[in-house]
């Protein structure tokens, strides 16, 4: 083994429910993978907090555990991705509560948080300019209405000793190497911090309108001045405390962070399969778990009605990107399966089989198809149909006012009557991803070739097949499983000066993956469903008019 191949780098992502770290080689090989729970509060519906206390103590156990039996000289980078949770700081960067029940602990507003829909209804009612950039709309899981929610609802205990306002990525890159820069993958995305060619910064302008002006003073400390791309080192490296919370070598570099679905956007777009040569800028990144992320780079600025971007360099530099999404994914899946009566007893029979519960319900699928001699488990639910925003429309419609609808249900309280609701809903979730496509095909992106899907959800062969023939394009799954911790890793590669660029980053380091082709013969039975979401759709908002 060269020299060269025994360097290490650390990824480290921070989900929703958990942290996990990863070492990986230098080759794009994940070694070893840890990962720790975390604290969820949930205090009133709709209000979802976190301690950044609990998830950097979280991240300290995984890295520490990763790296335990590896020769700390030969870690080289570490990169952190996150979600777009808000963390909020005092002067004296002690944690600040933003929850109602006055805890400090609870510093962190995560990213599917609902609080702030009247702020984020009347930040949009402005039509400022800065907010054709995010689709037309923000959403209220950004950052801007949740801090303008503060603002309003926790003045003096919140707003008042606030100095702080950080995504959860870039406050894992201040706790790692005490710099204040910012991601500009956080700031465009989720702050509405502009970044085209010859027009980057913060718009005083929208923050005034907004009601946020304060943001403005001292040159924008609160809200951050230094701003990094994906992978810039970040201050002089690893503090000595927080390489001895880590367990590694003060100095090693850290990349600039990034949001978490970006990470898997990094780790699978530049999956190689033999004899298939896409254009990265052909390929749709799906990255697939409690929420589902769709993102697609252009080299083209395009705008797209209820689509976040275009974002310049969110992703790579040079680059545009447009990211859309469904709010509730596999969280979607979940409850839809815990709600059912049979839930309990399916439960008990796959952990008595060391299985999994989808495994369970994709073998019953299965059988039911054989018994009813279809050619393609898809065809069971030719009478029941979803349309899957329980928690709200991220894209396209950008209307987080809309609700869960499913048409069709019976009596039937058995297992079978279970596998097919959580079929419909993985179905309205593939509908959901084609509603998406084909408002961006509308909008120039004509020559999407490929999805490249990760995440926990594209490892349920069930959820991969039904989208690649519900949207009819080839799917790609990367043979290295962790693709959200190689694109994090990668970014502690690039600030390493291990390898140049990020476009450099997914070819070298992406590997191979495995191609599931679209089954064409149920082209027609899906479009026929397809025309029923849509419906669905309509028949939804034209129940708000009448009860309105």
């Amino acid at each position: 083994m060269s020299l060269l191949e025994e360097h290490y780098f650390i990824g480290v992502d921070v989900g929703s429910g958990s942290v996990r770290a990863a070492l990986v080689t230098s080759g794009g090989h994940v070694k070893n993978v840890s990962s720790h729970p975390l604290q969820i509060w949930n205090p009133r519906p709709k209000f979802y907090e976190q301690s950044s206390d609990n998830v950097w103590n979280a991240c300290c156990m995984v890295v520490q555990t990763v790296t335990q039996d590896v020769d700390k000289d030969l870690v080289k980078g570490i990169g952190f991705d996150a979600t777009c949770s808000l963390v909020v700081l005092d002067k004296d960067f002690k944690p600040t509560t933003v929850s109602l029940t006055g805890n400090d602990e609870q510093n962190v507003i995560m990213w599917m948080d609902h609080r702030a829909q009247d702020q984020a209804d009347r930040i949009n009612a402005t039509k400022h300019d800065v907010l054709k950039y995010v689709g037309g709309k923000v959403s209220l899981e950004m950052d801007m209405p949740k801090i303008l929610w503060l603002k309003e609802s926790m003045k003096s205990r919140c707003w008042d000793v606030a100095s702080h306002f950080l995504t959860l990525s870039d406050f894992m890159t201040w706790k790692a190497t005490g710099s204040l820069s910012r991601s500009l993958c956080a700031l465009t995305c989720k702050f509405n911090y502009q970044s085209s060619p010859g027009k980057t910064g913060w718009n005083k302008d929208y923050l005034r309108r907004i009601g946020l002006e304060e943001l403005i003073q001292d040159n924008f400390s609160k809200i951050g001045n230094t701003v990094l791309s994906s992978g810039q080192p970040c201050g002089s490296g690893l503090s000595q405390k927080a390489a001895q919370e880590l367990g590694l070598n003060p100095g090693t570099c850290v990349g600039a962070g990034i949001l978490d679905a970006h990470a898997g956007a990094i780790g699978c777009l530049g999956c190689n399969v033999p004899d298939l040569d896409i254009p990265l800028t052909s390929k749709l990144a799906m990255t697939c778990g409690t929420s589902t992320c769709h993102m697609i780079l252009s080299k083209e600025m395009r705008f797209v009605q209820g689509v976040w971007g275009p974002l310049y360099g969110a992703v790579a530099p040079g680059l545009w990107l447009h990211e859309a999404g469904q709010s509730a994914a596999g969280k979607l899946i979940d409850h839809v399966i815990e709600m059912h009566p049979a839930y309990t007893d399916l439960k008990e029979r796959a952990k008595s089989r060391g299985a999994h519960i989808h495994s369970e319900l994709n073998e019953i699928l299965e059988k039911l198809s054989q018994k009813q001699g279809l050619s393609n488990r898809g065809q069971l639910t030719a009478d029941l149909h979803m349309w899957p925003d329980f928690h709200g429309n991220r894209s396209p419609v950008a209307d987080s006012s809309l609700k869960g609808m499913l048409c069709g249900l019976t009596l039937n309280a058995t297992k079978e009557s279970l596998a097919l609701i959580y079929l419909a809903t993985v179905q309205a979730l593939a509908y959901g991803t084609r509603h998406i496509l084909d408002v961006m095909k509308t909008s120039g992106y004509e020559d999407i070739q490929a999805v490249c899907a990760c995440g926990g959800l594209s490892k349920n062969s069930l959820y991969i097949r039904m989208h690649a023939d519900i949207v009819g394009l080839p799917f790609i799954l990367p043979q290295e499983s962790e693709s959200v911790l190689l694109g994090s890793a990668i970014l502690g590669a690039i600030a390493a000066s291990h390898i140049p660029t990020i476009e450099d980053a997914m070819k070298s380091m992406c590997g191979n993956g495995e191609m599931v082709k679209p089954d064409m013969t149920v082209q027609e039975f899906h479009n026929k469903k397809y025309k029923v979401f849509l419906k669905m759709l309509s028949d939804q908002q034209s129940y708000q008019q009448i009860m309105e």
